[in-house]
């Protein structure tokens, strides 16, 4: 019995030393605010890898109320403490709910990305929106920030996440902002193409 104990725990050892990493560098949709974090997309979306066998675990760096200034801060120590494969970047709602200029929002956006990728990263980009009443201008100015940053790195977006949730009301909080436990799998269902081919 010790001896399959021991043998058990090596091989635990040598599954989590050989899987590869993942991070997910997010605000407080990804964090899973209101919501137990293991009912989050991001759970989800382990799930979904665990089921296929991919051998990848998921570090989730998200703080709910985060900005992309806060993420830049925090982006160097994410990637030497997990050494992801993949980083998934989540952020820049909170920008623009600050009504921040979009070129900074961007710029933020930019370097956090860059840094990933020197380190060896491949990047998945995660579209937000703001509320309508934050005028059309700023709006499409926000929300062009990630398809642009997308093309100009090279790199895969998914357009806004919360499509065919955020004006759901049975898959929202009370607060209108964030997303319930029903909203969760549409979150994980629209990333999870657009993480697979980065996964080879």
């Amino acid at each position: 019995m010790a001896r399959f104990l021991f043998a058990l725990i090596i091989s635990l050892i040598s599954m989590t030393a050989t899987a590869k990493s993942i991070v997910v560098l997010g605000d407080s949709i990804s964090a899973g605010y209101g919501i137990e974090v293991a009912q989050g997309w991001v759970a989800l979306l382990q799930q979904k890898l665990d089921k296929k066998g991919a051998g990848h675990i998921i570090h989730n760096e998200s703080i709910s109320g985060d900005t992309t200034a806060g993420g830049l801060a925090r982006i160097d120590r994410a990637l030497a403490l997990h050494k992801p494969d993949t980083v998934i970047i989540e952020l820049g709602a909170n920008d623009g709910l600050r009504g921040l200029p979009p070129t900074l929002i961007k710029s933020n956006l930019a370097e956090i990305a860059y840094r990933a990728q020197r380190s060896g990263a491949k990047v998945l980009l995660l579209s937000m929106k703001i509320p309508p009443n934050y005028g059309k201008r700023y709006i499409d100015l926000f929300y062009n920030i990630y398809p642009e940053l997308a093309k100009e790195l090279r790199v895969p977006y998914v357009p806004f996440i919360m499509e065919g949730v955020a004006l759901t009301k049975d898959m929202m909080q009370a607060d209108g902002l964030h997303p319930n436990t029903k909203g969760q799998p549409f979150i994980a269902d629209k990333v999870w193409p657009q993480l697979l081919p980065l996964l080879k």
